[in-house]
């Protein structure tokens, strides 16, 4: 009986998300867990096949840390951004576009669907601007999606590594900000955002004053009172810009809770904070 009241619950919102984008940005510590990844993958491949078109908008710090590591090159932060050097950047691009991505599409491929691993530069997907302070770090100023388009149409899932196109050489390319920007181009249904959080707390170390929905209106007053905070700030940014320019609802959610997708779309409940 439990099984079939959670199948009736998760009716309507199949057939809410039945034909609509929705895409996920998925990165951080649940990257780090075989398990998780599988489980995230599952998902991604469970929507795929009730016949929702799942865009999935990968970063990838911890095997880029991990290989820079190895190599003896330190990670330098400015404001939060990896600073990318001429040599960083050839690194970056082997990880983001080759192991991470290959196995994320290889992983969807065992769970039974089919994917395609793709990153900004193929098809000119996304085009970036240079911004000098951070070496080879862009920010997307243009994105044609027909690649995207051409593959859901064939019921493929895109797997998107954050590097952009520009005429200057590949740009690392802050991988929020980038699934932001995708999914307003692609009239997303919903930007689901994946992270080490459960989502916005008025007490970040305690997850039972997870605030559930705030109104994009809302987020200036919460920054001002300090509710959204360091590190939080340019997530809900993401998440105000997409709403802000059409996608219907976007979400911060964390990322290491098992089934939190399925949770977050297919339930009442729901999973992490809501922005509308």
């Amino acid at each position: 009986m439990d099984k079939a009241q959670i199948l009736t619950e998760a009716l309507p919102y199949i057939k809410k998300y039945i034909g609509k984008i929705v895409v996920v940005k998925y990165g951080g510590n649940a990257m780090l867990s075989q398990e998780l990844k599988e489980t995230i993958v599952s998902d991604i491949v469970l929507l795929n096949m009730v016949g929702v078109k799942v865009v999935l908008v990968h970063g990838g710090g911890p095997d880029i840390n991990a290989l820079l590591n190895k190599i003896g090159k330190e990670s330098k932060f400015i404001d939060g951004l990896r600073y990318t050097d001429d040599e960083d950047i050839d690194y970056i691009q082997m990880v983001l576009c080759g192991k991470t991505n290959k196995e994320l599409v290889s992983l969807i491929g065992k769970s039974g669907a089919k994917a395609v691993g793709i990153s900004g530069l193929d098809g000119t997907l996304a085009t970036a601007t240079k911004l000098e302070k951070y070496g080879n770090v862009g920010e997307v100023t243009k994105v044609d999606p027909t690649i995207i388009h051409d593959l859901l149409d064939k019921n493929y899932i895109p797997v998107v590594s954050s590097i952009a196109f520009s005429k200057e050489g590949s740009l690392n390319v802050n991988a929020d900000l980038f699934a932001s920007k995708l999914s307003i181009i692609l009239k997303a249904e919903h930007f689901m955002l994946l992270t080490d959080v459960k989502g916005v707390m008025r007490d970040k170390d305690d997850e039972s004053t997870l605030i559930k929905e705030i109104k994009v209106s809302q987020v200036p007053g919460l920054v001002k009172e300090g509710v959204i905070s360091g590190g939080m700030i340019p997530k809900v940014d993401c998440c105000t810009l997409a709403v802000r320019n059409g996608v219907k609802q976007t979400t911060i959610q964390k990322g290491t809770l098992k089934h939190s997708i399925l949770l977050e779309l297919l339930s009442d409940e729901g999973s992490g904070t809501l922005f509308y």
